[in-house]
């Protein structure tokens, strides 16, 4: 997945942040967590142009293998418990709706080790063929890319993005139709 991670992230969190929220500002601190949940994965790119030279495909990393998510929540929970804090259920439980959501979203066209460390197996559900030089091509051009088209629509359409742009469209249009009439007076 390239471009759907952050939208599939805002349509789960615009579902699961009121339900678990006491508040309208807890709900949006869970939805703000979610969404960057629903990237956090991907934080290994960094590593993966910036250090490793792009040797290691970057779903090979820790960030990407499922057991470290729980191992972490059980840890921070632990701290917690130890800190004698309460326990902030709700985030921890929308952080790993996001980052279980991209490991699912990956799982499209991407492998993801599901069974680790009991099998080092990965799980694809699509393979795309290297067609093009350009390996995000690939990608891009293949059928399993209009997933990716459909989770922004929607998404898109969730935050009223299509009333957006009318409203934004009409004095652009209105411009133009005042542009093409002078232009015709002009000519005549």
């Amino acid at each position: 997945m390239f471009i759907a991670h952050l939208p599939a992230g805002y349509l789960l969190a615009h579902r699961l942040a009121p339900r678990l929220a006491m508040t309208r500002a807890q709900s949006r601190r869970l939805m703000a967590v979610c969404l960057l949940a629903s990237v956090l994965p991907d934080i290994d790119l960094l590593y993966f142009h910036a250090i490793d030279g792009r040797r290691t495909l970057h779903h090979d990393y820790w960030t990407h293998i499922p057991v470290f998510w729980l191992i972490a929540a059980a840890a921070a929970v632990a701290l917690f418990r130890i800190a004698r804090m309460p326990v902030p259920w709700p985030a921890i439980a929308v952080l790993l709706c996001g980052i279980f959501l991209h490991l699912v979203l990956d799982t499209v066209t991407g492998g993801i080790a599901w069974l680790y460390p009991f099998g080092a197996g990965k799980f694809a559900l699509i393979d795309v063929p290297a067609r093009f030089d350009r390996w995000v091509w690939n990608f891009v051009l293949h059928w399993s890319f209009l997933l990716e088209i459909t989770i922004l629509a929607w998404a898109g359409r969730e935050i009223g993005l299509p009333r957006f742009l009318q409203r934004l469209w009409r004095p652009v249009a209105a411009a133009m139709l005042r542009r093409r009439a002078s232009r015709q007076e002009r000519a005549e």
